[in-house]
């Protein structure tokens, strides 16, 4: 045998190898994306139900927007269970997640439910009125629809150890809320005002989502919250059920024939690598992290207060 002969031949085996090497690949793909479970995000399934969580306070909506965003455009996904442990938090990002809800609901045309675990109230709540369907566990704490602005002020612990706050401004309300004094009536009545109007569009959004008037959501809005079985006497949600309810309700309202392929994003793991050279703030509590800013306009259920 010839040596260019030869190679002709090593050369076909070794493309015949690369070929079987590549279609087993392809058959290994394919049945890993069959048989995901659920901690994964992946796979080519046509009937998707995927789930997103709401959990703790909420001062960043970009997770959650970002999920939102991805599922929308993703045309396996069917419909969306937004997962909800949390009460509330900031105003802006609590309707930052409410809009997004809207915009996946109207231009991508997904089925978006929310399911209450053991709390979905103020801002969270507000979220929630943006889906199709809002389902929660008997139990479960919702509504706290109002508003809250709160800090410490330590006025007196400054006069104590003989230390002064000053400051310069521009105007009168510049340092509204300065935490080293105390209100003066005119902020107090400004600061009342931006609550008031922050709540009212928090009773709109209420009223919009649920069907009903201003007026009868207003008659609920006074910060209390309800039990899963009491909101749904009062048209607060829709039904009383747990997950799979709820993943039941998303599916048989995207018209899924058959079991849908559930999916949820996987969640980053941080490395000991992270913790030391990167940024560790999202290890600190939420809470904690905005002690140092100013009060913001916030819909948080507060248990005593």
């Amino acid at each position: 045998m010839s040596d260019q002969h030869s190679n002709v031949v090593l050369w076909i085996l070794i493309g015949c190898g690369a070929l079987l090497v590549f279609g087993g690949l392809l058959f290994v793909l394919l049945l890993y994306s069959m048989k995901a479970d659920e901690s994964s995000d992946f796979s080519f399934a046509e009937n998707k139900v995927a789930i997103v969580e709401l959990n703790g306070p909420i001062y960043d909506s970009q997770p959650v927007v970002d999920q939102l965003e991805r599922y929308g455009k993703d045309s396996g996904v069917r419909a969306i269970v937004l997962r909800i442990n949390s009460p509330g938090g900031g105003a802006a990002a609590s309707q930052e997640i409410y809009q997004a809800i809207n915009r996946v609901r109207a231009k991508k045309k997904k089925i978006v439910v929310a399911s209450i675990a053991s709390v979905g109230a103020s801002g969270a709540y507000y979220a929630a009125c943006a889906t199709d369907k809002v389902v929660a566990n008997a139990g479960a704490l919702t509504g706290s629809i109002g508003v809250i602005a709160q800090w410490y002020s330590y006025e007196d612990l400054l006069k104590w150890i003989k230390m002064k706050d000053v400051v310069v401004k521009s105007g009168e309300f510049k340092d509204t809320g300065d935490p080293a004094r105390d209100l003066t009536p005119a902020e107090r009545a400004y600061l009342q005002h931006l609550i008031d109007d922050t709540y009212g569009q928090f009773v709109d959004a209420v009223a919009q989502g649920r069907k009903m008037s201003p007026a009868a959501v207003k008659g609920l809005a006074d910060g209390r919250v309800f039990t899963g079985r009491e909101a749904k006497e009062n048209k607060l949600i829709d039904e009383v059920g747990d997950l799979q309810d709820a993943i039941d309700a998303a599916a048989q309202l995207a018209k899924i024939k058959g079991e849908p392929k559930i999916i949820r994003a996987t969640k980053p793991k941080q490395s000991l690598f992270d913790v030391l050279f990167g940024d560790a703030s999202s290890l600190i509590p939420a809470p904690l992290q905005h002690l140092s800013k100013e009060a913001p306009l916030q819909y948080l259920w507060r248990p005593g207060t």
